[in-house]
């Protein structure tokens, strides 16, 4: 049982989020107790082997970082890395009858010939050039302000100061600037990919959730680069844990909270412990990291309107990677960034109406990564030296209502025609190159929205807990992005303003408004 029965801080919920707070808190000094449901603390953001005897620590469910500040790693004095990709991404397609593809990375001159040789000359690419160097400006403008007090929709209008990316990336549907920009079919698509990760919307959404999802793709770090954690995610979770746990924090697991009670000024947290009953502690303030709905519901209160995920998250280890279609790139360039699948700009705008009518997409667009090509400490080193690697998909346009009907048939479905669409790319079935289990079962697993709100609570599968929102003040944001209509309970999960991601940040602004600062 904990040692008091009153703390400075309770922190509801033990993901990456909860787990930065509980660092900032305890190293200000404050008296720190964090209440985890599951049996382990890292939420999303955790490694598992989840194939029976093979020795492989998958990032099973967040799998890459650009959007935790390297502020955040050094004030917790965290035992964590990151390795950047040497390739942005490839993406395969059939020309003229032929197998060929765009890779982006491996230098310029290796980009500007890779365009040159897709679309016939360097114009695409120098518009391409044009847009992310514009999109670079924004991110070294805006990133370091996620870790500030929340700017004013003008303050951070004239931080960004420049007319043309404010209305691109602010105010107009993406899609505009895409087909102002962009000729190619296929390099459209590439640059659209960014705003629909997690996020159920069509290029020309008037909501610009696709925008909104877009700018947190983009500016990461300030350079918008997405890069791969050293000895998988859960090395970041527990660099967290340590942090919290040395500053004097208690960081407790299997404990499920019940309730929330507060007059804005004290709080009380109720919860239990598996069969010991339930248990009330008291604390100054209350953070929750978990969903705005889930906050909903331990206040008491009427929960916002309901989140909806989109997305098919595929863990698979093989025995090596497959040979391509396309001869003039080699795999282990075009594994090693992000390999876009059925993702031309006119095959996401087709598979997103078809999923909106209630169908799943016909031509599943999804997008792989291999992890072990940049970091094989994943692996045993027996694996590593028989040439074993990871892959995983993230598949889009797959909004949780599809799978109502039955979860698993409709899962099942889905993954075979979405390997169906690598296949189609590869020169030898994907299945072939599967690792069996200790069962001789293929080590291939899906999740579904469905699966993620069943395992991880994530409200509707939505991996961000809801649409994400511009990075500046909107009303009842408060000064720090966390606030909640009781002046003491904060949220600082995803939720927030400036959620979503493995990014810490809404942990860190909690804690800042927590400590007054």
């Amino acid at each position: 049982m904990p040692d008091r029965d009153a703390y400075d801080a309770v922190i509801v919920g033990g993901g990456h989020n909860g787990l930065v707070a509980a660092a900032y808190l305890a190293r200000a000094g404050r008296s720190v107790l964090l209440l985890e449901r599951l049996g382990g603390a890292g939420g999303a953001a955790v490694s598992s082997r989840p194939f029976a005897g093979v020795d492989a620590r998958l990032s099973r469910y967040s799998y890459l970082v650009s959007l935790l500040p390297k502020k955040i790693v050094r004030d917790l004095d965290l035992d964590f890395r990151v390795r950047t990709r040497t390739i942005s991404s490839y993406t395969p397609t059939e020309r003229a009858g032929r197998p060929t593809g765009l890779l982006v990375g491996g230098g310029e001159a290796r980009t500007r010939q890779a365009f040159a040789r897709l679309t016939g000359d360097s114009r695409e690419y120098e518009a391409w050039r044009s847009f992310y160097a514009m999109t670079g400006q924004v991110a070294r403008r805006v990133f370091p302000t996620l870790t500030e007090p929340l700017p004013s929709r003008d303050e951070l209008r004239d931080r960004v100061d420049d007319a043309t990316a404010w209305r691109t990336l602010f105010e107009e549907p993406i899609g505009t600037a895409i087909e102002e920009r962009f000729a190619d079919d296929l390099v459209r698509g590439i640059v659209l990919t960014d705003g629909l990760i997690g996020t159920f919307a069509d290029a020309h959404d008037p909501a610009l959730r696709q925008n909104r999802c877009f700018l947190y793709h983009v500016i990461g770090g300030g350079t918008g680069d997405w890069n791969v954690p050293v000895g998988g995610m859960g090395a970041l979770t527990g660099a967290l844990a340590d942090s919290a746990r040395i500053a004097g924090a208690r960081l407790r697991t299997g404990c499920e909270v019940t309730r929330i009670d507060t007059d804005g000024r004290r709080g009380e947290v109720t919860y239990r412990e598996g069969d010991s009953g339930e248990r009330t502690v008291a604390a100054r303030h209350v953070l929750v990291n978990a969903s705005p709905q889930a906050l909903a519901a331990l206040l008491g209160e009427e929960p916002p309107a309901p989140a909806e995920g989109a997305q098919l998250k595929v863990n698979m280890v093989l025995k090596r990677l497959p040979r391509l279609r396309d001869t003039s790139v080699d795999p282990r360039d075009a594994f090693a960034g992000t390999f876009h699948i059925a993702e031309a700009y006119e095959e996401l705008a087709t598979a997103y109406a078809q999923a909106a009518g209630g169908a799943t997409p016909a031509v599943p667009p999804s997008e792989i990564y291999c992890h072990s090509l940049t970091d094989p400490t994943i692996l045993a080193p027996d694996l590593v030296e028989r040439g074993y690697q990871t892959l995983t998909l993230f598949g889009l346009h797959t909004p949780a209502r599809l799978f109502a009907r039955d979860n698993d048939a409709v899962r099942a479905d889905l993954l075979k025609a979405t390997l169906a669409q690598l296949d189609a790319h590869l020169a030898e079935p994907i299945a072939d190159c599967l690792a069996l289990d200790a069962e001789g079962r293929p080590c291939v697993e899906a999740k579904t929205p469905l699966d993620l709100e069943r395992d991880l609570r994530l409200p509707g599968g939505h991996i961000f807990h809801g649409d994400l929102a511009f990075p500046y003040a909107d009303e009842g944001s408060g000064r720090w992005g966390v606030a909640t209509r009781h002046a003491n309970v904060l949220l600082c999960g995803a939720g927030a303003v400036r959620g979503g991601g493995v990014s810490g940040i809404p942990g860190h602004n909690a804690a800042m408004a927590a400590l007054g600062e």
